[in-house]
């Protein structure tokens, strides 16, 4: 066994006859991920903490096996045409829009996420910006470093307790569950909206309603996105929306950006439709709206919602594990088209899947 606790897989005792596979690591990541996958591969790093350029990427790319990639890294049908040697790609986030999965299964590449090691990290920092929105901390911070705070009045920052109110939740997945367990703790209600209704377990657990869409935009004091982002989602937040949504509402999104309408956003915020929003994530990062910008009812963050040494650490090493787990002949748990795993199966090792 290797230091990481994967078996080893030197030359000649691999379970496929052939060379050692080869991986990209496309960035740095929080540990030296190169040593955790050797040697039962021979990655290589792209040797930075910044992306990859598209051209960088390919070149890089050439004659690996496996790529770990990041949500900057475009995973198209050009760059998997352009690679046919290219049998796994494991993304270092949960949401995976950055990988077009249909072209990648109809070429047999098994693609990997990282889901559930960074629920409570990107939780946290939901609640953080919500709790910051809510209590005006980034607007007061400013005001005291520039010198304008002269004296106490009992008008001074005045913001709203979140205490009694009402939190709708659009998607009560991993993260939406922390979500609520973090706003139950400061005292709020819970109702959510997404296709399936939750357990009901879950639901008892977090004193959570399903609800129409439309009753959540009227009812919630505080609205927060987790869902993914899909032709469904895309703009599932816009004009109309924000017209139903009750006066004094705050916005958090830590889940993509493109699941809201930014010129509808911005409008909504300047016509004090919204109280405020907390933004980690944007229709076109890492451009951001002049107009949000200005704002001071609005706060933002630069996608860092698992932004934590152990999180990012932990999310890199379970996109390892599935690059080491597939090239060594068994699914990840962490696939996302397992669908694919005959056909992979047999580019990588040239036999038909038994059983």
């Amino acid at each position: 066994m290797s230091g990481n606790g994967h078996k080893e897989l030197p030359a000649g005792t691999s379970p496929f006859a052939g060379p050692a596979y080869k991986a990209l690591i496309s960035t740095l990541h929080a540990g030296d991920l190169v040593a955790y996958m050797q040697p039962q591969v021979a990655a290589i790093s792209g040797g930075s903490h910044e992306p990859l350029s598209r051209q960088q990427l390919i070149e890089r790319l050439r004659d690996c096996d496996a790529l770990v990639s990041v949500i900057e890294d475009r995973i198209d049908d050009e760059l998997l045409a352009a690679h046919p040697k290219l049998k796994v790609v494991a993304n270092v986030a949960v949401g995976f829009d950055n990988v077009d999965v249909p072209a990648a299964t109809k070429r047999g590449v098994l693609i990997c996420n990282t889901p559930g090691v960074l629920d409570q990290t990107t939780a946290d920092l939901g609640f953080a910006l919500l709790l910051a929105v809510a209590r005006r901390v980034v607007e007061a911070d400013k005001f005291v470093r520039e010198g304008k705070w002269m004296r106490w009045t009992s008008n001074l920052m005045l913001g709203t307790d979140l205490r009694g109110k009402t939190l709708g939740i659009i998607g009560l997945g991993r993260i939406g569950k922390e979500m609520a367990l973090r706003a139950i703790a400061c005292g709020m209600k819970i109702i959510y909206h997404q296709r399936h209704q939750a357990t009901p377990l879950v639901e008892k657990g977090l004193q959570a309603r399903l609800v129409p869409m439309e009753e959540l935009l009227r009812e919630s004091d505080v609205i927060s996105i987790h869902c993914p982002l899909s032709k469904e989602t895309r703009h599932l937040i816009g004009r109309d929306q924000f017209a139903l949504m009750k006066p004094g509402c705050i916005l958090i999104n830590t889940a993509r950006g493109a699941i809201v309408d930014e010129p509808a956003l911005v409008q909504a915020l300047q016509e004090g439709t919204l109280k405020g929003a907390g933004l980690d994530v944007f229709e076109n990062e890492p451009s951001v709206p002049e107009e949000l910008l200005k704002m001071d009812n609005v706060v933002l963050a630069p996608h860092m919602g698992s932004a934590s040494v152990e999180t990012r650490w932990a999310m890199a090493t379970l996109a390892a594990d599935g690059v080491l787990s597939a090239l060594g002949g068994a699914l990840p748990a962490n696939a996302v088209n397992p669908e694919v795993w005959p056909h992979f199966y047999k580019r990588l090792t040239g036999r038909v899947l038994s059983g």
